[in-house]
């Protein structure tokens, strides 16, 4: 039976990740505190930003602004998406 966490960004019990997803008290936040679901949604988002604003993530700027936004988009807040991102059509 998968492990179960009251998710943060959505305020329901869903399914958890099976390990903290990086070291450290943040790593085991989100653990404790953010579903499979989210996690996943987050990354895809994050990779979104990252290829839409050409960030490089050896600049420890665009890795500050990466957290942030991570941090807005965990806790179900309003964060950043990229200006003329149009998804695939299907």
């Amino acid at each position: 039976m998968p492990r179960t966490v009251f998710c943060k960004k959505y305020q329901k019990e869903l399914e958890g990740l099976d390990a903290p997803p990086y070291p450290g008290p943040k790593g085991q936040d989100i653990f404790d505190n953010v579903s499979k679901q989210a996690w996943q949604e987050w990354q895809n988002h994050q990779t979104m930003l990252i290829n839409e604003k050409q960030l490089s993530l050896m600049d420890p700027e665009a890795r500050k602004y990466l957290q942030q936004e991570m941090d807005k988009f965990l806790a179900g807040e309003d964060y950043d998406k990229a200006e003329g991102y149009v998804p695939p059509s299907e």
